[in-house]
């Protein structure tokens, strides 16, 4: 249900960007503040999966919200087409409109119908036609649905891309051939293991160790509430991932608890668990080195401190860390700031090895809120088969910035050859 309000949320959205095209300038801050309520139906699925958490009482109600705004949409839609025959809103056809708002009223069906792979298929299968809606190309959109704490990897010529639950289940799966057009995949993570608690698992990330695909995710502890870091298997990179562990890899209980776990592998092939542990102004990044099966420590290790918030911009918080070797450097990427609002950033720091000592490249963030983007976080950097790199992030829509909106994906080119890492402005393609 939730992934269908964000759908929605966007169309209602693309309807108030070609309404405002129609009106003159006098209704402009009418359309603004209308746009901006609609956008709160984006709504958030990081703490829920609503599957099983949204009784029928309350989806019916939500449904009927939804029919009644694709409702108004389509009689608006229709008055468009009318008025703009072969007309087009900023070189965008009213047919991709037509495009989007279909497969928001399809996913509504689906849901409707309590099959949610089949919503989901639904949703992705129009990512194309609404990220052109709501300005992709142009800021590097390339998901326009609720996808945060991205981790994106590279198997082949496919790019495949892990995210907090969703309509799809426990993780979200999408995949890629092109970093353009993505589509659903599926649940990535079936059934959690009995001591975890449903509906509140995110931030993954996943490698391949010793032929096999390993997913390192968040979890809370059904018995104690902590947030602890656990590992799921699975012998291909669109699962099904499985976790059979009797209890947490790693949760720093006295420290607040251990989440948004990363994984890096070295030259010689060892790996390594990257993550980050407390709170607001406790929070500290981390780095243990992993024993060969990847779904241990490795013997005799121990955590090893690489990050601490010491700059004004983080506000008291670093998170979400990713950690690169390039051209013989470290660069540990990680968040910084509140995770809910548009200060929100990504930050980079040099390391001397995986396990550090770190410190920071640069005083100040290196991808933050600006034309398209609001509060970006959560990236994961990768390279595709020419060797090019790129960053995967989330972030929120300005003008519809924080919970219960969407954080949505985007990709950008790169550059990791000077001193510091610079993000370019677009999307691929």
């Amino acid at each position: 249900m939730a992934a269908v309000l964000a759908v929605g949320g966007l169309g209602a959205s693309v309807w108030y960007d070609a309404h405002a095209h129609l009106r003159d300038g006098r209704e402009q801050s009418t359309l603004t503040a209308a746009r901006h309520h609609l956008a709160v139906l984006r709504h958030g699925v990081a703490v829920t999966s609503y599957a099983n958490a949204v009784t029928t009482s309350r989806r019916n109600g939500l449904e009927a919200s939804i029919g009644a705004t694709l409702g108004q949409l389509a009689g608006v839609d229709a008055s468009l087409n009318s008025a703009n025959a072969g007309a087009s809103l900023e070189g965008l056809g009213i047919n991709t409109l037509h495009t989007c708002l279909g497969g928001v009223q399809a996913a509504l069906n689906q849901v409707s119908a309590n099959n949610n792979a089949a919503a989901a298929q639904d949703i992705s299968a129009v990512s194309g036609p609404c990220a052109e809606l709501d300005g992709g190309a142009r800021d590097g959109l390339v998901y326009p649905f609720d996808f945060p704490d991205p981790d994106v990897i590279t198997v082949g010529s496919t790019f495949y891309a892990y995210a907090t639950n969703s309509v799809a289940g426990n993780i979200q799966i999408i995949a890629s051939s092109d970093l353009t057009h993505w589509s659903a995949v599926g649940n990535a993570l079936p059934s959690l293991p009995g001591w975890a608690t449903p509906n509140n698992t995110w931030a993954p990330s996943v490698a391949r160790v010793n032929g096999s695909y390993l997913m390192y995710y968040a979890v809370d502890v059904a018995a104690t509430g902590t947030q602890c870091i656990s590992v799921a298997t699975a012998g291909g990179p669109q699962g099904p991932f499985v976790d059979t562990s009797a209890g947490p890899l790693e949760c720093q209980q006295s420290l607040g608890g251990s989440i948004d776990p990363s994984t890096f592998i070295d030259a010689n092939g060892n790996s390594y668990l990257v993550w980050k542990s407390g709170g607001p102004g406790t929070s500290r990044i981390w780095s243990e080195q992993l024993n060969t099966a990847g779904t241990g420590f490795a013997a005799g290790a121990t955590p090893t401190q690489l990050l601490v918030p010491d700059q004004a911009w983080e506000a008291g918080t670093v998170e979400a860390p990713d950690l690169v070797l390039a051209n013989g450097r470290y660069f540990l990427f990680f968040s910084g700031n509140d995770w809910n609002g548009a200060n929100y950033a990504v930050g980079v720091a040099t390391c001397t090895g995986p396990l550090g000592p770190c410190a920071d490249a640069a005083p100040g963030p290196i991808l933050s809120s600006g034309s398209g983007i609001a509060g970006p976080g959560g990236a994961s950097v990768f390279t595709d088969t020419s060797g090019a790199s790129w960053i995967a992030f989330h972030s929120w829509i300005p003008g519809a910035v924080g919970f219960p909106n969407s954080r949505d994906l985007y990709v950008r080119a790169l550059n990791l050859s000077g001193a510091v890492p610079s993000v370019a402005a677009s999307a691929p393609g």
